[in-house]
């Protein structure tokens, strides 16, 4: 181990243990008056073996893990201990992780739209490797970080799904403009860089993408670029997506390679996995602190419990109902009835629908309701809100897996 990452951070058990075992222990616990705060529990164990599994699956690919993501101080030190990189947005998250000991040339500052002061912070970091799209991108970076190795970032969106919508990226016909550019200001351009997007990628859409990036490849060769990394971004499905499992995307990725960057070739190839190493390890805990019942043909839900303590209006996806499982603490009785039942957030807060038409036991106040898949884009934007503490983190990992 570098020391990225102690024992003391998490609690060591055995093999066999499973969140649920850690969740209804930590709920024996909090049952007390005062005590019924939101929480998570994180098994850094399956972040392991997660890594493993992309790792096998795509063994050319460097992977940088997206900081935005899941910030957690023992997620980044457990993706460090393991060798991965980090893609960092901002200059908080670059100290965030230089913080922790990783080494600059670990860190790909990918904002595609760069305040010059965090350029300017990235280069007194050491922070080398960035992205650009654009000539005002390419001639803030020229004035503000010349030792910058830049990679050009390509627009790539070759989905049908409504879950993407390219916003950075420069298009194929621009590309050679914008090279003849940074040659003229004596930018260092090393690669292409591309991103699919989130959920229910193609994984055709990386063949398209990687032929794309070759010719892109080929003009700064022409121009007396000698171009060695290749970025494939993003987009590998997530437990409870909908798009194609690791194995399916990987094949076409690796077939791909084989076909326009062979192995052997001199390029490097990164990716950005983040929501596929991380959602499936944490799941959070909350209670019911107020209950409402609508009557009966009253448009709406025919039971709403909420708001809920703690600040689960930050903490969760927009539509958790599609990315998380709900489920009460203990196994509901036999012919218990349901209700069709909504949840809401801290009451007053314009964000604080949770979710709609849940069929849902009668719950009380006090009552816990549990979300799986909850490990990517849930911590960050978890700050306090109106008084609400952030929700603790309780961390555990097997032996094995340690």
């Amino acid at each position: 181990m570098s020391g990225y990452l102690a024992e003391s951070d998490f609690v060591l058990v055995e093999e066999g243990f499973t969140p649920r075992d850690l969740l209804e222990s930590l709920l024996v616990e909090r049952c007390h008056p005062g005590e019924q705060g939101a929480f998570f529990v994180a098994d850094l164990g399956d972040v392991v073996r997660r890594h493993l599994r992309f790792r096998k699956a795509l063994p050319r690919l460097t992977t940088f893990f997206p900081v935005k993501c899941n910030s957690s101080r023992e997620v980044m030190g457990l993706l460090a201990e393991l060798g991965t990189g980090f893609a960092c947005a901002t200059k908080a998250e670059i100290a965030q992780v230089r913080s922790i000991g990783v080494p600059a040339e670990r860190i790909f500052y990918c904002n595609p739209c760069k305040q010059v002061a965090h350029i300017k912070y990235a280069a007194s970091q050491g922070v080398r490797l960035m992205t650009f799209d654009n000539e005002v991108e390419l001639n803030k970076v020229a004035r503000s970080h010349p030792h910058a190795r830049m990679l050009l970032g390509v627009a790539a969106d070759f989905s049908t799904s409504p879950h993407l919508s390219v916003t950075f990226g420069a298009t194929l016909m621009s590309c050679r403009h914008l090279l003849e550019k940074a040659k003229e200001q004596a930018v260092d351009v090393v690669g292409i860089s591309f991103h699919l997007g989130g959920r229910c990628l193609e994984p055709e859409a990386f063949a398209r993408a990687a032929a794309e990036a070759q010719l892109v490849f080929e003009m700064g060769a022409e121009l007396g670029y000698r171009m060695r990394i290749l970025d494939i971004g993003g987009g590998f499905s997530a437990p409870g997506d909908t798009g194609a499992h690791l194995e399916e995307t990987a094949a076409a990725i690796n077939a791909a390679l084989d076909l326009y960057f062979p192995e052997g070739c001199g390029v490097e190839v990164m990716a950005r996995p983040g929501r596929y190493l991380v959602t499936s390890a944490f799941t959070f805990a909350a209670s019911v602190t107020a209950k409402e019942e609508l009557p009966r043909g009253q448009p709406g839900s025919e039971g709403r419990w909420g708001p809920w303590d703690g600040p689960a209006r930050v903490s969760l996806p927009p539509e958790p109902q599609q990315h998380s499982t709900v489920s009460a603490p203990q196994t509901p009785c036999p012919g218990r009835p349901s209700f069709r039942s909504s949840l809401r957030g801290p009451a007053g807060l314009a964000e604080d629908r949770i979710a709609d038409g849940l069929e849902l036991p009668e719950l009380q106040v006090g009552d816990w309701l549990l979300f799986e898949d909850m490990g990517a884009y849930t911590l960050p934007a978890a700050a306090p809100c109106r008084g609400c503490p952030q929700p603790h983190v309780s961390y555990a990992m097997s032996r094995m897996a340690w």
